[in-house]
């Protein structure tokens, strides 16, 4: 018997993964499809010799790097749930991309190094996540390695991180001597033993009760003292397992184990599943949108990419479903565009490999073709009373670039190029105030994105670029530029004017100073760090 909507509903699960570059992340998503049975094997993401990449990671320069610069969607079945897993670039220069990516998660996963702690790219995502109040689960990756000191671990979460946390399992030992996990709730005790990498299902593991006359014997006596000791010494000093806290994001259940040799985590996803919660309301300009009141569609676009598919020179919308039921084909008011869409080739992602959907539900994630009318931050919906999903802030760009063509005969590719990897979000491109298209400048997050540019423009648009940097590392939004004459704003010698894609003029200044003079001089002159997509 089919579900209902409500039942499909109730089953969906849709988190992003965080970390910093090298914690573990993509290995950690491949061995949750192993366990879905999305993917047979696990890919690699080491050197550029090898020819099995991770399967989230499908861009060329993906691949020659070994980095991740764009989220990707995939989506699996596990124990009866349908699981939404949207991986994020793990390197700073794409927290943009991140960010947004996180808007359309209902919690995140952040995985972190065992010998190296929370590192500083965790803290940049993690603070988003505290921002949108999302609830953190945290796997601590690697303990087959050498590891700092499990205290130490919880005590720098706590400290950089300002959140409580709550081991679920303990592990015994780390590296060589890593002998496995203590589960606190069942007293059981995994134990590890190391096998071949090379796909696996699974770690051979043997389960036993920690009070168990056998236990001491199969971990050895040593270990054994120990983990009793550590445990009694938890049981005292760690937070309790508060579900109110998870859910308001102040308290992160936190997770032992190794993802390159699958232990601990499917015990991981399985109280990952009990822990998090259906599709949770998102918010609009008539109030809350609960997926579970609501009956209409609505969605709301937070990533944009061309050229997945080189052959078709595509280019798709990846939005987030949150009320309803989507059916392939629909027709729905586009609020910002101001008129009625049909979605047409509706597909799901599994990385680069697409199936086409014929219903989707709230809490999962689609690509719809895009004939270029979309935007990021743009609302979908079938109700009669139209609303919108708030905005996705744009992050103010720290590097900026004047960009000029080789070739001025490959005039319009450029421009097309640049426009399209602009949209999706990659990097914000602005031109000279009252100057049109004549000169282009191009601000970044990171620098990264620059080389990611240039690489892209030349393998997807056959289009050379020479960038000249500029000295700029502040930029404002005009609020109020309605109110204020943006032709007469007296600025300082550092001050340029330029105006987004959207035709918002905005301040570039060297100085920061600069920034306080400029209000100083404008009376009733407002600026903003945020833009709004």
């Amino acid at each position: 018997m089919a579900n209902s909507i409500e039942q499909e509903i109730g089953r969906r699960r849709t988190f992003a993964i965080i970390s910093h570059p090298d914690a573990g992340k993509t290995t950690l998503t491949e061995k949750f499809l192993l366990y879905g049975g999305a993917i047979n094997t696990a890919g690699s993401v080491k050197g550029k010799a090898n020819s099995k990449h991770a399967v989230s990671d499908w861009m060329e320069i993906e691949k020659e790097r070994g980095i991740s610069v764009t989220s990707s969607v995939l989506q699996f079945e596990y124990e009866g749930k349908c699981i939404n897993i949207l991986d994020t670039p793990g390197h700073e220069d794409f927290s943009e991309d991140t960010y947004r990516t996180l808007m359309a998660a209902d919690c995140a996963v952040m995985v972190i190094d065992a010998s190296k702690g929370v590192e500083p790219q965790t803290i940049k995502l993690f603070k988003v996540c505290v921002m949108r109040h999302i609830p953190i689960f945290t796997f601590i990756n690697k303990m087959d390695r050498e590891a700092k000191d499990t205290f130490d671990l919880l005590d720098d979460i706590e400290k950089v991180l300002g959140i409580e946390t709550c081991p679920i399992n303990w592990p015994i030992g780390c590296g060589k001597e890593f002998k496995g996990v203590y589960e606190r709730a069942s007293r059981n005790i995994l134990r590890f033993e190391a096998v071949s990498t090379g796909g696996a299902k699974e770690a051979k593991e043997t389960i036993i009760s920690a009070d168990d006359d056998n236990a001491a014997d199969l971990i050895g006596e040593d270990f054994y003292d120990n983990l009793m000791e550590e445990i009694e010494l938890l049981d005292g000093a760690a937070a309790e397992l508060d579900m109110d806290k998870v859910h308001q994001g102040k308290l992160s259940p936190v997770f032992f184990g190794s993802a390159l040799t699958n232990f601990g985590v499917e015990p991981f996803l399985e109280h990952f599943l009990k822990m998090t919660t259906s599709p949770l309301p998102r918010k609009s300009d008539h109030g809350e949108i609960d997926p579970m009141t609501e009956k209409d569609f609505s969605a709301f676009v937070f990533k944009i990419q061309a050229n997945m598919n080189k052959a078709h020179r595509d280019r798709i919308a990846f939005m987030r479903i949150c009320s309803g039921e989507f059916e392939a084909g629909m027709s729905v008011y586009h609020v910002q565009g101001g008129k009625d869409v049909r979605l047409s080739q509706p597909q799901q992602m599994m990385a680069d490999e697409r199936k086409i959907v014929d219903k989707a539900y709230a809490g999962d994630i689609i690509g719809v073709f895009d004939p270029g009318v979309y935007s990021i931050g743009d609302t979908l919906t079938t109700a009669k009373d139209k609303f919108e999903f708030e905005g996705i802030p744009t992050f103010a760009p720290e590097h900026f670039a004047r960009v000029s063509l080789v070739d001025s005969m490959k005039r319009k590719q450029f421009v097309k190029g640049v426009t399209q990897i602009a949209q999706e979000g990659a990097i914000q491109m602005f031109q000279e105030y009252k100057g049109g298209m004549e000169e282009i400048i191009v601000g970044v997050v990171g620098v990264l994105q620059f080389d990611v540019l240039k690489f892209r423009l030349e393998n997807e648009y056959n289009v050379q670029i020479r960038l000249e940097n500029l000295p700029y590392e502040h930029i404002r939004w005009i609020e109020n530029k309605d109110e204020v004459n943006v032709d007469t704003i007296n600025g300082t010698s550092d001050m340029k004017k330029v105006v987004d894609m959207k035709g918002n003029p905005l301040l570039l200044f060297i100085n920061e100073w600069s920034i306080g003079m400029t209000l100083d001089r404008n009376d009733g002159l407002v600026l903003t760090e945020f833009g709004r997509n």
